[in-house]
């Protein structure tokens, strides 16, 4: 029979929790899994908390403050107990329907991650410019295969995870992280629907964010194990330049013209050759480093505050006059 986690971020979505809750649980219910529903509550200063307490059957996860979303998942699917683990967003847009065609797709096709691919956004159209650019910069990076990484809705086995820790804004890049790995991706089409309720939490500085964790990933698929191939080269570049500024003021001196009236040789000169043996010892150190960070526990970039589960016999009058409050 299958098992399935379902890990959902929660920031201040007081006015989803209850409604998604109870999407997911008619889904895993008519579809015969066995399951368990994860909420991380990334530190909402709304009704988020206070509702999910009333949910059953919930695993729900306080982190001490706001570290980020992918914080927030991380933290749940190191929680997550069941074969599959489904990562999806907590503002309702992403249908939990589409989970048992994806996970039928994943089965189909012997596959490692299933990812979303909202092809009809119900976003604004700033936000849709904003993604495409990503996307295209994605593309050209990484190579990962997904038209639309950014989208949470996604399936995992949970193999994948295994000795994963996400930082930073790294859960849009999950996929391309496990392809480096040798996982196997695909994408299928989803059904993405326009934010009913709360307010997004995208902005300029997350995309910044995004950006810089692209390039992370991008270094750590090309040069993870070698840097020195790549600060080396660049060094080696550096150090080339200076042996030919090197020669040009050699060439100057036996000329003889004056050292004072040509300072620019020598300085670049000596400017070079600095810049590219300090770009090898940066290298060697980076070898060091790997080398210590494959040998070493990583730590965590968060603290979880509590952990808690509400089974489902308990507390089911409650849950029902919230949904009747929220509907």
């Amino acid at each position: 029979m299958t098992s399935i986690s379902v890990v959902v971020p929660i920031y201040n979505e007081e006015g989803n929790v209850a409604a998604l809750h109870q999407e997911i649980k008619q889904m895993c219910e008519a579809n015969h899994y066995i399951y368990e529903i994860i909420f991380v509550n990334d530190g909402s200063s709304d009704r988020s908390e206070e509702i999910c307490r009333t949910l059953q059957p919930l695993k729900y996860i306080k982190l001490r403050r706001n570290f980020g979303q992918t914080a927030a998942m991380d933290a749940g699917i190191k929680a997550a107990q069941y074969d599959y683990i489904v990562t999806m967003d907590g503002d309702r847009q992403n249908d939990p329907a589409d989970i048992p065609m994806m996970i039928a797709y994943l089965e189909e096709h012997d596959l490692d991650v299933v990812s979303g691919w909202r092809k009809h956004r119900k976003d604004t159209v700033m936000k849709k410019f904003t993604s495409r650019g990503a996307n295209f910069l994605r593309h050209i990076l990484i190579h990962d295969g997904i038209h639309d990484s950014g989208c949470s809705l996604k399936v995992y086995k949970r193999e994948c995870f295994h000795h994963v820790n996400l930082y930073g804004e790294q859960h849009r890049f999950i996929p391309a992280i496990l392809k480096i790995k040798g996982f196997s991706i695909g994408e299928v089409v989803v059904n993405h629907r326009p934010r009913t309720s709360g307010k997004t939490k995208y902005n300029w500085k997350r995309t910044i964010k995004g950006f810089v964790d692209m390039i992370s990933v991008w270094f750590w698929n090309k040069y993870a194990t070698r840097p020195l191939h790549l600060l080396g080269g660049i060094g080696f570049l550096f150090l080339m330049a200076g042996g030919g500024c090197g020669l040009w003021s050699v060439v100057l001196f036996c000329e003889g013209r004056k050292m004072s009236d040509n300072i620019f040789p020598p300085l670049l000169t000596i400017f070079f050759i600095i810049i590219g043996m300090l770009l090898f010892v940066f290298g060697l150190m980076s070898e060091i480093l790997v080398k210590t960070y494959y040998g070493v526990h990583v730590d965590s970039s968060y603290s979880v505050k509590e952990i808690t589960e509400y089974p489902e016999e308990v507390g089911k009058r409650q849950n029902n006059e919230n949904l009747n409050h929220i509907t």
